[in-house]
């Protein structure tokens, strides 16, 4: 038996995306199971064969064990794959982690309520309050911490990535697409995020995956998504391609894309979609592509 993660919206649910992290960045093989925004269900309706869980992400345990909390899930997957090193591995550095990530988890209303997590847009200036803007400081603040104390550099919190900086990729999804005002070493930071692959892969998802839910709209000027412009691909008809199986799972060619002037194959829409929304996201593709 494997893990069973069960997800919310690759769009716009910013605790799945956690979750989801904590399995992709070290690893842990997994199924998934992805529940319904959009309909009259609760997340809690969706979820009552697994009870007691009632929110996303939730993660059924090889041994039967449900867990519904993302810090729970991490600190359970730490300690069920202990060389996967999802925290720090100096001692100091991975208290400080486990702080930084415990403050994520319980703090920060006013930038979750004002911001909530939305991958289908950008806003230019989104008139940021008081409250959203001392969150921003604060969270300033602990990333420097992180940096001018840490045992080892990198781009990530504690140079290498751990789970910490899969609980802030929310965080920097907010912060780019509500445009906040952060300082260099928290903008570079952000772009780390924007630029890696496994955010890459679940943003796409959340492109074209899903209804766009009207709710998590705000009233301002939309602007271009400020992470890596994807290479220029669209969705074509037909299944005559240049590869006969899918780069993802090997199976026949059912749907294709077009790429300048090339067209590539993929065994349904799901697959061919989320690679148009960005096909450098995806080595597989890209070995078809650049080979």
């Amino acid at each position: 038996m494997s893990y069973t993660l069960i997800l919310g919206d690759y769009a716009y649910s910013s605790w799945s995306l956690r979750g989801w992290l904590l399995f992709e960045k070290f690893g842990i093989a997994r199924s998934a199971r992805m529940l319904d925004f959009a309909g009259e269900a609760a997340v809690a309706d969706q979820l009552a064969e697994f009870a007691p869980a009632k929110t996303v992400p939730t993660v059924i345990m090889p041994d039967g064990a449900i867990v519904s909390d993302s810090l729970a899930i991490a600190e359970e997957l730490a300690s069920r794959h202990p060389k996967a090193a999802l925290w720090p591995d100096h001692t100091r550095d991975r208290a400080t982690a486990r702080s930084l990530t415990a403050e994520m988890h319980s703090g920060f209303g006013a930038l979750r309520g004002d911001c909530p997590m939305n991958l289908r847009t950008a806003y230019a200036d989104s008139a940021p309050s008081e409250d959203v803007l001392a969150d921003v400081t604060r969270i300033e603040t602990l990333w420097a911490h992180a940096f001018a104390t840490r045992a080892q550099d990198g781009p990530w919190l504690f140079g290498t990535y751990s789970a910490v900086d899969a609980f802030y990729a929310p965080v920097a999804a907010r912060i780019a697409g509500y445009n906040l005002p952060v300082g260099l070493q928290a903008a570079a930071y952000v772009q780390t995020h924007l630029n890696d692959t496994a955010f890459r892969q679940w943003r796409a998802m959340g492109l074209v995956r899903g209804e766009t839910l009207p709710w998590y709209a705000k009233p301002f000027t939309v602007t271009k998504w400020p992470g890596p412009v994807p290479l220029q691909a669209k969705a074509v008809e037909g299944d005559q391609a240049e590869n006969d199986t899918c780069p993802y799972s090997g199976a026949p060619v059912t749907h294709v894309l077009e790429i300048d002037g090339r067209r590539i194959g993929f065994c349904n829409r799901f697959c061919r979609d989320k690679t148009v929304a960005d096909p450098a996201a995806w080595p597989a593709f890209m070995a078809i592509y650049q080979g």
